[in-house]
């Protein structure tokens, strides 16, 4: 098994002071950086419901622990579950890709898309390497299952940023229904419809067609697939063509498992459940059972480092965990404005449910899975659903509305 890179740096934080979180807040900082992603065409084009970001990370930090470990700035030895100074994130550093997908609709249009962006100005990668960029680099694409292109990304200056944007219409007709902004998009190339790249329809997974399929096999190619994550290696090079140094290739994931009403394994009726009365709606959100049997999904492998489901250590590199233990159940209440912080468990699986009110969850990566660049990925936490994330992931969760929410949190490890 593969060794897990852990985390850049650890900060250690000097014994009888604590970090101080109001100031330079790394979840507040995070969102920040997500309220400045500008797409293509006008905002009412897009549903901010189903946007998804994803925020590519060139190093991290964490700060250390509280006394009377306050030393022990090894991850992999900080065995004491009580102290939680250590699972927070103090800084970080974006890497200059981002990318983000969603629903789009224009006209009596609505379908996918997915937006590519890379830093401008002279501290990016390809500028740092000597390299003299104009007014559109070039985009090299790859998305198992779908194809690749090379795309010319412009650059704008609202966000000081290169930016491509795909949309899973037809180029004949994407710029219908748009207006100046999103006309403009198209005419510089901003926007261009690449449906053999930004697949499927909004109709593909309408309730009563998906009855009683498994999930898992249903538009499996489809950009806005409710739970098989999306992969694509993106390269940027310094000419639009595909030419000159380049940056890349990065490997993107949309990942995060999020789970509820509108994103399930299976959906059906049980007639008589358990020998009642009526009919009952079912929905299938994780499952070792039947046809779901060895989905990984509840599974974890474990590091020489892990507690396991025990508590103990007196596994072997490798081995294989293939449920989830629960050790707490909780309730919260996050008041408006009210943030979990951006922080991780070395061990845990953790899963945050929404109740009542919405949340802006976040999930990234502490250590190199091997899947995909470390990323935080960014996403709306309606009620009715959860989000889960696997030991060492990166975490938090901010109440951004007026209202408090309301919160159950389980998990187990750590």
């Amino acid at each position: 098994m593969a060794q897990i890179v852990h985390s850049d740096a650890v900060f250690r934080v000097e014994p009888g002071t604590s970090p101080d979180y109001d100031n330079a807040n790394t979840m507040l900082a995070l969102l920040a950086v997500v309220e400045q992603v500008r797409f293509a065409a006008e905002r009412e084009c897009y549903d901010p419901e189903s946007l998804q970001h994803l925020m590519p990370l060139s190093w991290l930090e964490l700060w250390g622990p509280a006394p009377p470990d306050t030393d022990n700035l090894d991850p992999a030895g900080q065995d004491n579950k009580n102290d939680f100074q250590k699972q927070n994130v103090r800084r970080f550093h974006l890497a200059d890709t981002q990318a983000a997908r969603g629903w789009a609709a224009a006209g009596d249009w609505r379908g996918p898309f997915l937006a590519l962006s890379y830093r401008g100005g002279p501290d990016s990668a390809l500028a740092e390497g000597g390299a003299q960029l104009g007014d559109a680099i070039g985009c090299r694409v790859s998305i198992p299952g779908r194809g690749e292109a090379t795309l010319r990304a412009p650059y704008d200056p609202e966000s000081d940023r290169y930016c491509v944007e795909l949309w899973g219409r037809d180029q004949t007709s994407v710029g219908a229904g748009l207006g100046a902004r999103g006309e403009a998009a198209v005419a510089s190339g901003r926007l261009t419809g690449r449906p053999d790249l930004v697949s499927g329809s909004a109709a593909d997974f309408e309730r009563m067609a998906v009855d009683g399929r498994d999930m898992r096999g249903v538009s499996a190619n489809h950009t806005m697939h409710p739970i098989l994550p999306l992969y694509l290696d993106v390269t940027w090079t310094a000419q639009a063509d595909g030419g000159g140094a380049s940056d890349g290739p990065h490997r993107l994931g949309f990942e995060m498992l999020v789970r509820g009403w509108d994103n399930y394994l299976s959906v059906g009726f049980s007639g008589n459940p358990h020998g009642g009365v009526g009919t009952l709606e079912y929905r299938t959100l994780l499952s070792n059972y039947g046809a779901y049997a060895g989905s990984g999904e509840l599974a974890r492998v474990l590091e020489p480092y892990n507690f396991n489901a025990h508590g103990s250590k007196d596994h072997r590199a490798g081995d294989r965990e293939a449920f989830m233990a629960v050790d707490y159940m909780d309730l919260h209440i996050l008041e408006p404005a009210c943030g979990i912080g951006l922080h991780r468990h070395r061990d845990n699986q953790e899963i945050f449910f929404m109740l009542q009110g919405e949340g802006i969850m976040v999930i990234g990566d502490w250590a190199d899975s091997g899947r995909r660049v470390r990323c935080f990925e960014v996403r709306r936490l309606a009620p009715g659903h959860f989000a889960m994330l696997k030991g060492g992931n990166l975490h938090g969760l901010m109440n951004p509305a007026d209202t408090p929410a309301s919160l159950f949190m389980f998990g187990g490890y750590d």
